[in-house]
C-alpha cells in the first residue's frame, strides 16, 4: 500500500523540469512528461504520435539521425545536443540523455532545455567577435561582411543590410546589401515608406512578424512582398545622431526574431556605429592632413608628394611635366576692403575655375594664402603648359560675382618644365615661383616661362 507521502511514478515524472519521453524506433513519441509544454511549447497529447524529427531544426536532423542509429545499436548517449523549433517559432537548444531498451524496442530519453546557457555562450562569443572586428577591420566593407557572418551563426539571416543616412541630401544609401530574393536597394529619401527609414526617423528599434508587418504595410499603403516576413531593424546611433540602421530579415518562417535578438542586434549596432564614426574621423583627419580645408584642394605636402611621383615616372620613361605657380593679383586689397569672408569666397571660386582648366590627371593645389600650384603630368612639349597657362589666365581674370559685388582679380603665373628647368621637386617649384614674381613685377595678369636651365 502506498503511503500518503508517496506519488505514482507518472506524477513524479510530471514534476520534473526536464522532459522524460519514450519513443519507438522511428522516433515517434509514445509517452511524454508534462514538462514538454514548458520546453517545447506542446502539451504531451500534442506530441504523442509525432516524430522528434518533425519538430527538430532542419539543420540538425542528419547528425541526430546518425546518433540515434548508434543509440539503437546499444550505445547510450549522455550529453548530445540539438535544436528544436518551439511551438511559437523560436529555437530551443536541448541536451539529451538517451538509451535504447532492446526488450521493449523503445528509446528512453531525458531532454534538458539549455537554451539560456547556449544563448549566453553564443552571445558572449558573438559580442567578443563583433568587438574585435569593429576595432580591427581595415575598412567598413570588411566590418559589414564579418558582422553578417557572426549574426548568421546565431539567427536566420536571408537578408542583411546596412542603411546609412546622409543629412545633406536626406537620402539613405545601402553600402552593404545581401538578400537572396532582392537586388541591392537604390538610394531612398528619408521620408520613404521603407521600414529602415522609419527606424532612422524614429531612432527606435523595430521588430516585425509577418502579421505586424502586414498591418504596417497596409497602414502605409505599401504592397506586401511575396515572401513571409520576419524583420528586425535597429538604429545606428553615433553620439546623439542617428546615422543609419542595421537590418535583418528572414523568409524561412521556421524561426522568429525575439526581443532577445533585438537586444543582441542593438549591441552589434552600437559597435558598428562606433566603428563608422571612427572611420569617418580617421578619413577626415587624413583629408585634413593632405588637403586645404577652405578649397578642398591638395595642400603643399600632397602636391610635393604627387610631384615627386610624377618626376620618378618622367625620369624612368623619358617624359615631360610642368609646374605652374600662380598668385592672385589684387587679392590683399579685396580681402582688406570687403573682408575675409569675401576673400574666402574668392579663393574657393579660384579653386573651382582652376579645376575646370586642367585634366583630371593633373593636380591643382593651394600652397597657402592666395598662392596656387598646378602639376601638369605627362605633357609632350613646353607649349602644352603655355596653352594651359593661357586658359587659366582667361578663366581667373573674368569678374567674380561675390555677395553682390563684381570683383576683379587676375593671376600672375610662372612656368617651369621638367627636364629643362629643374631635376627635382623643390627646384622646379622654386623656379616656377621665381618666374611668377617676374610676372607680377612686370604688371601681373600674365605668365612667364623660366628662361635659364636649372643648375
Amino acid at each position: 500500500m502506498m503511503s500518503k507521502t508517496q506519488l505514482p511514478h507518472d506524477k513524479l515524472l510530471d514534476l520534473l523540469l526536464d522532459v522524460v519521453c519514450v519513443v519507438d524506433k522511428e522516433g515517434r513519441f509514445l509517452s511524454v512528461s508534462a514538462a514538454s509544454e514548458r520546453v517545447f511549447g506542446y502539451r504531451p497529447e500534442e506530441m504523442i504520435g509525432r516524430t522528434a524529427f518533425e519538430m527538430m531544426h532542419p539543420d540538425d536532423r542528419a547528425a541526430s539521425q546518425a546518433l540515434v542509429e548508434r543509440i539503437n545499436l546499444g550505445q547510450p548517449s549522455q550529453d548530445h545536443e540539438n535544436r528544436y523549433i518551439h511551438k511559437d517559432g523560436h529555437i530551443v537548444h536541448i541536451m539529451w540523455s538517451a538509451q535504447w531498451l532492446e526488450a521493449e524496442q523503445v528509446r528512453v530519453g531525458v531532454a534538458r532545455d539549455i537554451t539560456e546557457r547556449k544563448h549566453a555562450e553564443a552571445m558572449q562569443a558573438a559580442l567578443y567577435a563583433i568587438s574585435e572586428v569593429a576595432h580591427s577591420a581595415d575598412d567598413l566593407q570588411t566590418l559589414y561582411k564579418r558582422v553578417h557572418e557572426v549574426i548568421g551563426q546565431l539567427l536566420p539571416v536571408e537578408s542583411f543590410f546596412v542603411a546609412l543616412y546622409d543629412a545633406a541630401s536626406e537620402q539613405l544609401s545601402f553600402p552593404y546589401y545581401v538578400d537572396q530574393f532582392a537586388a541591392p536597394e537604390s538610394p531612398l529619401p528619408l521620408e520613404s515608406d521603407a521600414f529602415c527609414a522609419e527606424v532612422i526617423r524614429s531612432g527606435e528599434a523595430l521588430l516585425l512578424t509577418p502579421e505586424t508587418a502586414e498591418q504596417m504595410l497596409v497602414k502605409t499603403g505599401t504592397l506586401a512582398g511575396k515572401h513571409a516576413l520576419d524583420w528586425l531593424g535597429v538604429p545606428l546611433i553615433s553620439g546623439t545622431e542617428t546615422i543609419g540602421a542595421l537590418v535583418l530579415q528572414s523568409y524561412c518562417g521556421a524561426a522568429r526574431y525575439t526581443e532577445q535578438n533585438k537586444e543582441l542586434l542593438q549591441f552589434v549596432a552600437s559597435q558598428v556605429a562606433a566603428a563608422i564614426a571612427r572611420k569617418h574621423t580617421q578619413t577626415r583627419l587624413e583629408f585634413l592632413a593632405q588637403y586645404d580645408q577652405l578649397t578642398e584642394l591638395p595642400n603643399r605636402a600632397l602636391f610635393l608628394d604627387r610631384l615627386r611621383g610624377s618626376l620618378h615616372r618622367a625620369q624612368r620613361d623619358s617624359l615631360r611635366l610642368a609646374v605652374l605657380y600662380l598668385d592672385m593679383d589684387n587679392f590683399k586689397h579685396i580681402n582688406d576692403t570687403f573682408g575675409h569672408t569675401t576673400g574666402d569666397h574668392l579663393l574657393r571660386e579660384v579653386a573651382h575655375r582652376l579645376r575646370q582648366c586642367v585634366r583630371e590627371s593633373d593636380t591643382v593645389s593651394r600652397l597657402g594664402g592666395d598662392e596656387f600650384a598646378v602639376l601638369l603630368d605627362n605633357i609632350t612639349r613646353q607649349e602644352d603648359a603655355i596653352l594651359v597657362a593661357e586658359k587659366i589666365l582667361a578663366a581667373l581674370s573674368a569678374p567674380y560675382l561675390l555677395e553682390g559685388n563684381a570683383l576683379i582679380s587676375a593671376p600672375s603665373l610662372g612656368i617651369a618644365v621638367y627636364p629643362e628647368h629643374g631635376q627635382n621637386d623643390l627646384h622646379l617649384v622654386r623656379r616656377a615661383d621665381e618666374a611668377m614674381y617676374v610676372a607680377k613685377r612686370s604688371g601681373g595678369k600674365r605668365y612667364i616661362v623660366v628662361e635659364k636651365p636649372g643648375k
